[in-house]
């Protein structure tokens, strides 16, 4: 297992430049970096700064159109359809093109803006090819997992690449802005239906932004082969996501009694007042990075990440320069 901790500062320094059009390019190839980064739930307030940020260039939110796409794609982000109360999947798995994805268990196509997450246009879709009762197979004993092991989650099950895979996904969310944290379970899984294989990966991200900004990222890959039925194949990844989680509370304990424990400074005996409102922050993110690359039985901590401040300050400088 590998937990990457990083702290990241781009490099982004702009000349000016008069082609306007190539700047724009410039600004928008950036910002889209930033988008895509964006931590799990806080999408909305990422493009709220960018407007916020960018007065001067109205049309600029626009123009991240694909970013925003990318983003919702990768991230498995969900839509509850209109008049519905169960969330659905969007991901490159079961889109139709043109801004419209389907859900096989409501049987549903939808339209869904990249920008504001919102599903319309619902109509009817019945999946049709030779992998369907697989697929509903899948789908039938993927359920009681999930309800099982997570409390908010969605999941899908999709043909793909004419038939010959089955892409599974589950998300689950659990957002706490009010305790300055959030995080994101992602799995995916292609089960090869001639091979009879099955191969993946499960992602955590969690973001915790109080007195500093700490991201955890993790990606674990999965594989199994003679999985001849849809209840074998669900089996296997029960039993993968239970290892997974076990190792996850494994690692943590053991950075918070070896490599984070040395972080701990002991405090001098002053006998005097501490002023706290003087203090201007934390140095949460370099104390973490002073152990980098620190193995501790099987857990690698690399880096720490401050993404979305400098998204804000580089983009207060593009301000700036315009003036």
């Amino acid at each position: 297992m590998r937990i990457l901790y990083f702290l990241e500062v781009p490099a982004l320094i702009f000349n000016s430049i008069p082609q306007t059009s190539f700047r724009m390019s410039s600004q928008v190839k950036t910002i889209s970096a930033f988008v895509e980064g964006a931590p799990p739930g806080e999408l909305a307030d990422v493009i709220a700064d960018i407007k916020a940020l960018t007065i001067d260039t109205p049309n600029l939110v626009s123009e991240l159109g694909p970013a925003f796409q990318r983003y919702n794609e990768e991230q498995f982000a969900t839509v509850k359809l209109p008049g519905s109360s169960q969330n659905v999947i969007i991901s490159s798995h079961n889109s139709l093109g043109d801004g419209r994805y389907y859900d096989v268990e409501s049987s549903s196509s939808f339209a869904f803006d990249h920008t504001t997450q919102k599903a319309s246009v619902v109509q009817s879709h019945v999946l049709e090819g030779s992998q369907v009762d697989l697929v509903k197979s899948i789908l039938k004993n993927l359920g009681p997992h999930v309800a099982e092991h997570f409390p908010n989650a969605s999941y899908g099950a999709f043909p793909i690449e004419d038939d010959s895979k089955i892409a599974i996904l589950v998300v689950a969310n659990k957002y706490s802005p009010n305790n300055f944290w959030n995080g994101r379970w992602r799995s995916l899984y292609i089960y090869e239906t001639l091979t009879s294989s099955l191969t993946g990966s499960i992602k955590v991200d969690v973001h915790y932004y109080e007195d500093g900004n700490v991201r955890l990222l993790t990606t674990k890959p999965i594989s199994a082969t003679a999985l001849s039925s849809a209840s074998s194949v669900v089996r296997e990844i029960a039993v993968a996501e239970q290892k997974y989680q076990e190792e996850i509370n494994k690692g943590f304990n053991n950075l918070s009694e070896g490599a984070f424990k040395g972080l701990r400074r002991q405090l001098p005996i002053t006998r005097q007042k501490i002023e706290w409102e003087k203090i201007a922050g934390y140095r949460l993110g370099q104390d973490i990075g002073a152990v980098e690359g620190v193995a501790v039985e099987g857990v690698t901590v690399e880096r720490v990440v401050v993404e979305r401040n400098d998204m804000i300050r580089w983009l207060e400088q593009e301000h700036a320069m315009k003036r």
